[in-house]
């Protein structure tokens, strides 16, 4: 039982550490954080809204290419590949294997 109210009496004396650690940080923080909006003029309302005058929206989804990219690889069973984006699972397992990419490159 002694080493559990040991360790509780440290958690204790950690978590007082902490806060007093924290109190005296936080007004240095506050004031760095002032200094930063002043010297890039962010309000407390671009904060509020989580926009900055600097920032622009950024879609999160993918605007589709005008037209697919034409395979350049075609695997044993059919399956195609553009060359772009990562290397498909089926001809990453056949180049592990020993095989080259350009085996299976599409000839025009």
């Amino acid at each position: 039982m002694n080493n559990l109210i040991e360790i509780q009496n440290q958690i204790e004396k950690l978590q007082k550490q902490a806060s007093e650690i924290r109190a005296q940080e936080f007004d240095k923080t506050v004031q760095e954080i002032l200094v930063k909006m002043t010297a890039f003029g962010i309000t407390v309302k671009d904060l509020d809204t989580g926009k900055g005058r600097a920032r622009k929206a950024v879609s999160t989804t993918a605007k589709p290419s005008a037209k697919p990219a034409a395979a350049k690889y075609r695997g044993p069973n059919g399956e195609t590949w553009s060359g772009r984006g990562l290397m498909p699972r089926w001809l990453a397992a056949l180049v592990a294997q020993g095989r080259s990419k350009e085996e299976f490159a599409i000839k025009s």
